[in-house]
């Protein structure tokens, strides 16, 4: 990234005479600016008498466009006006008379034309009149500087500021501001600390604009301390100084300090301004902490901001995140005209549920409803922007929709969002995760630019569908193309590994995890590691008891775990150890384990428990599985005994597998689809050996493809093979 020059880094501008002469001297605003103007003119008006005045701005431009005589004077109020309107093109009908006047020669009203266009966001035309400027000063320089900035051309900025100090010119303190921000944007803290350092030497670092932007940059660059030090050493700290540092609090996970700032100001008797309310009502969102919420609500309501959208959009997001879907849907709806950030804030606060839901059932319904909002959402007349998708395709993701997902994705494609990353990637996981490996591929390879992300994600879609050399090789792809791995990645190629009983392999990620990236090892990766000593073995019963004893040293309260050590102990009838590991789960005091499972046929949902009898279609789907097991038992097919906790009494007894829920569920499936449909379960636990082998001569016998993600990883099955390598018919 760009640097000062060498005179700046030595320390040699001509600072020292002329900067302590106005060591605190801003910009001033275009008010300011307009008073100071007209108190030191007099003016002319057409009638002949002399005295300030202001015409209307269309009656100005009626006069520029008839060609009468207008004095200099009365361009600022209308340049002024071009500004408020945010109008490049009648600034340039202004600009035309200025020219043809002569007053382009006039360095006042010049300069203020610069400013026009870059507050129009027409950097090229602002350019060009500064270029052509009889003379620069430093608001010249600032206006310019701050055009760029505004304009997301932050790196033209800097370059603008070195421009500035080689041509001899001195900043004021909002000039640092400025290229402060320049560098926060492109988080070039480096950059930073030299202006930091700057600030020091001419004592001006206590200066209010170049606090609020030094915080804001050590805050974006990931110093909390520094940004935090940066606050505390403004003297005047005013709405925008407690703002910025509590927003940094909340980027770098400090919620609960945020909130002490908060508190702080308040005592302070600094008023809050509606930034500040909504980055405060961002840290209760990441705390989940409703009673706080509820306060600032009220306080937000006293300041007058109860009909302010963002503010609404930040306590309604709060509030599906806390599980009030009720209070948000009616805060949804009481909007009147509801702005795109609403919509994307209801959908993605949908998302959030899904992940915090208790049970897939109620995931489930979250995810419906987000669906629901987004087909509400294209019907009201907008446009759905990335974040949208990005949200929506992770919903799909979560459903298991892939017929919704290949909607979406044909929507993205003639809106034009495809191209962005972030979309690419959630596309990409939703076709992973809705088991379509070939898609997610495509979507992958047709992305123009990839992140940590979109690398990890494929790699972990690979692994998922059991394509351990194609995983692998990516691993290798990425790391090529110059991408860190980090501890995710590693975690989906230990996965890769260990669906493939490659254990020489896997140790050898695992080492170059710790030594190479230095990584520190977290509870999946051992996860992994277990996971593969179990397939390794193929039913060698004492590394099994191993890996899973390990297995709950890591997560002992996983009833799961539990489950499958008490059937790996059965199968080898060790009943000393069944009791002992049942007194342990009682010792434990560990929860019901629940087998639930569901299909959304026709956008609706049908959910079953095992040997479920109270479900409207409970006697035909029975009846069709018993049909099923007979009819695959003549391929081959031998039934097991397994574990199972009953609900009822929550003890553990000896049971066929027959009624487990995915076996009721892919049957109704079977029953209610058309005959060529593929067939999507989603389980709320792992599958058990059996009910794996038994999916798997189901296949064969249908010739449907049948899809079930369990609670570990997806299995796709395909003429009697399944994507995991037959790794879920190890457990």
């Amino acid at each position: 990234m760009a640097s000062l020059p060498s005179v700046a880094v030595n320390g040699n501008l001509k600072l020292d005479q002329e900067f302590r002469k106005h060591p605190t001297s801003f910009l001033p605003s275009e008010r300011s600016t307009n008073v100071s103007y007209q108190k030191s003119h007099t003016v002319t008006t057409l009638n002949g008498s002399s005295e300030p005045k202001s015409l209307d701005f269309r009656e100005a431009l009626s006069m520029i466009r008839e060609g009468e005589n207008v004095e200099s004077t009365y361009y600022v109020p209308v340049l002024q006006q071009c500004i408020d309107k945010n109008s490049a093109s009648e600034a340039k009908i202004v600009h035309a008379h200025i020219i043809k006047t002569g007053t382009h020669q006039d360095l006042f009203v010049s300069t203020f034309l610069v400013n026009v266009y870059a507050k129009c966001g027409n950097m090229e035309n602002a350019r060009k009149v500064f270029d052509n400027l009889p003379k620069r000063n430093v608001i010249s320089w600032t206006s310019l500087m701050t055009g760029y900035v505004h304009s997301s051309q932050p790196e033209v900025a800097i370059h603008v500021f070195q421009e500035m100090l080689e041509a001899g010119a001195y900043p004021t303190n909002y000039t640092l501001g400025i290229v402060l921000n320049a560098c926060s944007s492109l988080q070039s803290v480096n950059l930073g600390k030299q202006l930091h350092a700057y600030s020091i030497k001419y004592q001006i670092d206590f200066d209010t604009s170049i606090g609020n932007s030094l915080c804001s940059l050590y805050s974006k660059c990931g110093s909390l301390e520094s940004a935090v030090k940066a606050f505390k050493k403004i003297e005047e700290k005013n709405v925008i100084s407690w703002t910025a540092t509590i927003s940094a609090c909340g980027d770098n996970g400090e919620a609960v300090r945020g909130l002490k700032f908060f508190t702080e100001m308040l005592s302070e008797g600094v008023e809050p301004n509606e930034y500040t309310l909504t980055s405060v009502l961002s840290l209760c969102c990441l705390m989940l902490s409703l009673d706080v919420g509820t306060q600032v609500h009220s306080l937000s309501i006293k300041l007058g901001y109860e009909l302010n959208l963002p503010i609404r959009n930040s306590i309604m997001y709060l509030y599906l995140k806390c599980g009030l879907i009720n209070e948000a849907r009616e805060l949804f709806n009481g909007m009147g005209a509801i702005s795109l950030v609403t919509w994307n804030a209801m959908i993605a606060g949908q998302a959030q549920i899904m992940d915090l839901a208790e049970d897939d059932l109620s995931a489930y319904q979250s995810g419906t409803e987000a669906l629901n909002i987004f087909l509400k959402l294209n019907r009201s007349g907008l446009k759905p922007d990335l974040f949208t998708f990005s949200s929506i395709l992770t919903i799909c993701s979560g459903l298991v929709a892939l017929q919704q997902g290949e909607q979406i994705h044909a929507q993205t494609i003639k809106s034009g969002f495809l191209s962005d990353r972030v979309v690419g990637t959630a596309l990409v996981n939703m076709y992973n995760k809705c088991g379509s490996i070939e898609k997610a591929s495509k979507a992958f390879v047709e992305m123009s630019t990839r992140t940590l992300i979109s690398w990890t994600t494929m790699i972990a879609g690979f692994a998922q569908h059991g394509k351990t050399q194609q995983a692998l090789q990516l691993f290798e792809d990425m790391r090529i193309a110059g991408v860190r791995p980090n501890q995710v990645t590693f975690v989906s190629v230990l996965s890769a590994c260990s669906q493939a009983g490659m254990v020489n392999e896997a140790l050898g990620f695992f080492e170059m995890m710790k030594k190479d990236y230095r990584i520190k090892p977290v509870l999946d990766h051992f996860a992994c590691l277990i996971d593969m000593y179990g397939v390794e073995v193929m039913g060698n019963f004492e590394l099994g008891f191993y890996a899973a004893e390990k297995l709950l040293e890591l997560k002992p309260k996983d009833t799961e775990t539990y489950v499958f050590l008490l059937n790996m102990y059965l199968s080898a009838g060790r009943w000393k150890d069944v009791s002992k590991v049942r007194k342990m789960m009682k010792e434990e005091k560990l929860g019901k384990l629940r087998d639930w499972s569901w299909i959304s046929i026709k956008d609706k949902v049908f959910s079953f428990k095992p040997n479920d009898k109270s479900h409207p279609y409970s006697a035909d789907t029975h009846k069709f599985v018993e049909s099923l097991i007979d009819q695959v038992k003549s391929l081959g097919y031998e039934s097991l005994e397994s574990l199972e906790v009953i609900d009822e009494d929550e003890e553990q007894t000896l049971s066929y597998t027959a009624y487990h829920s995915e076996r009721l569920a892919i049957a109704f499936g079977l029953l209610n689809t058309p005959n060529a449909a593929p067939i999507r379960v989603v389980k709320c636990l792992i599958m058990c050996r059996d009910c794996h082998n038994f999916v798997k001569f189901l296949s064969t016998l249908t010739g449907r493809e049948i899809v079930i993600r369990d609670s570990k990883r997806l299995h796709k099955f395909v003429n009697g093979t399944c994507s995991c390598g037959d790794f879920g018919g190890h457990l």
